[in-house]
Parts: C-alpha cells; sequence; structure tokens
C-alpha cells in the first residue's frame, strides 16, 4: 500500500472509532444547519480535526480541503476530506455514512479511502493499481442491460433549481431500470457502484469532497465517470454520472437528453 493510502486509512478508521463512539448518543449530539436540509454536528467537527491532525503529522506541507475548515494551504499533494458524508443518516440513526479521504496531485487523483464503520468496509483505491475493498480487488458490475439495472441517485437537496432535472431523469429510469436507490451517502453511493453492488449512480449538486474519492474508485475498478454532459468536470460541476461501461452508455444518453432539454426550456 502506498504511503499516502497508509496515513489516510489511519486516519478514516481512527475517525470511524470516535464516529461510532459518538453514534450511541446521538440524542444528545448538538448540531446546526449550514443551509437547507444541511447539516453540522459536533460529530464532524471533532472528526475533521482528528484526520487533519493524523494528517499534518506526517505530511505537515500538504494542502487540505475539508468540507467543515475549508482550506488549509500547502504544496505538492492536497487532501479532500469529507469526515463524515451522511450527516443527516447519522444523525437520525440511519446505517449510512462513512468517512471519505481523496488525495490529489497536481495533475490528477491518486489515492482514494472510503470507510464505513457500521459495517467495517475499507474502499481503497490508487491510480493504476485498482480499487480494493477490506484488501481484497474489486470490479464494477457485469450488467449490460438497462432493463436489469439497480441505479443510485441523490435528491438535489441543496438546490431546488435542479430539482426539475433530477425529476425528469428520474421519470425516464424508473421506467427503464429494475430499480432507484437513494441512501443519503453520495461517497458511500459512489463506491456501491466501484464494488458492483449499483450498476450505475447520478446526481446534481455535489461539492469535491462528496465525489473525489468515489470517482477515483470506480475509475480503477473498471468504471466511468463524468458530469451531466459526457465531459470530465464533475469535480468543478458537481454533477455526475458513473456506473460500468455499458450501464454508462445508456444512462449519459438520457441525462445528457434531459440536460439539453432544460437548457433549451430555460
Amino acid at each position: 500500500m502506498h504511503p499516502l493510502v497508509n496515513i489516510a486509512v489511519k486516519a478514516a478508521r481512527l475517525a470511524g472509532k470516535t464516529i461510532m463512539h459518538k453514534s450511541y448518543r446521538v440524542d444528545q449530539l448538538r448540531y446546526n444547519t449550514k443551509g437547507a436540509r444541511d447539516y453540522v454536528s459536533e460529530v464532524d467537527l471533532k472528526v475533521e480535526r482528528e484526520i487533519v491532525e493524523t494528517i499534518r503529522e506526517s505530511y505537515p506541507n500538504h494542502a487540505i480541503i475539508a468540507e467543515e475548515m475549508h482550506s488549509l494551504p500547502g504544496n505538492n499533494y492536497e487532501w479532500i476530506i469529507d469526515p463524515l458524508d451522511g450527516t443527516t443518516n447519522f444523525l437520525r440513526g440511519v446505517p449510512q455514512f462513512c468517512v471519505s479521504i481523496a488525495i490529489r496531485s497536481p495533475k490528477q487523483m491518486e489515492h482514494a479511502v472510503i470507510y464505513d464503520p457500521i459495517h467495517e468496509e475499507l474502499f481503497t483505491a490508487s491510480r493504476g493499481s485498482g480499487a480494493l475493498l477490506n484488501d481484497r480487488r474489486i470490479r464494477v458490475s457485469n450488467t449490460r442491460n438497462l432493463a436489469e439495472a439497480l441505479i443510485g441517485t441523490g435528491f438535489p437537496f441543496r438546490d431546488d433549481d435542479n430539482l426539475d432535472l433530477w425529476t425528469a431523469i428520474f421519470r425516464q429510469l424508473a421506467k427503464k431500470t429494475s430499480g432507484i436507490r437513494r441512501p443519503g451517502s453520495a461517497a458511500l453511493d459512489l463506491a456501491a457502484v466501484a464494488c458492483g453492488r449499483f450498476d450505475g449512480f447520478w446526481e446534481s449538486g455535489l461539492k469535491l469532497w462528496d465525489i473525489a474519492a468515489g470517482s477515483l474508485l470506480i475509475q480503477e475498478s473498471g468504471g466511468m465517470v463524468s458530469d451531466f454532459l459526457g465531459n470530465q468536470k464533475f469535480l468543478e460541476t458537481g454533477m455526475v454520472v458513473a456506473g460500468n461501461p455499458r450501464i454508462y452508455e445508456d444512462l449519459i444518453k438520457i441525462v445528457q437528453q434531459e440536460t439539453q432539454r432544460q437548457q433549451i426550456d430555460a
């Protein structure tokens, strides 16, 4: 395992212990709203500090972008952190949340770690070296027919402007797939595509830290990721379509069509 991944795994596991310890007393936790239907708890803040401290112990000069503290300057590599993806689930006792850490060089995303402390599942990936789940190689699914595909998604809860587009895509896919799921953690949804649990995924209104690690996992497990127009600007736009190569082709056609129709109508 690459030294950078070792530190990311160490940070994610330590964060997972804190999250699980606090999960038994969620009714006593303090939290605030960052926006409509968007929460930050004392656990998010505590875990983020722990992750940053672990990284800075080994790599004090690396830059950090974290969901709650935003950014710390540095050079060489940039760590992209979501300390608790699925905060709303966590606060309500829904067992679908994770720690997400990605590491980017000046050129591209290099390493990814997603840790699900509830199920003790550790997803890791390094560019050119494939993706793993608990040290076992993973691949995207072999599903070739959209009618047999299980698709993940997330509601555009941060930005109601995308709701009409999401609804239009949902109408198309609800008729053409075997099912659609909305678990509530985008990072884990992307990991589910990487290991073949979901055949595809789409969502808009995401942030860099929601996408960074999961997108590399999918690419390294043989899948495809793009924005809603089929371009590689998903980290900037927060609009993501992903899947195994065959299902991705069907998904992107539908998403592109509805996106372009919305743009014309606007």
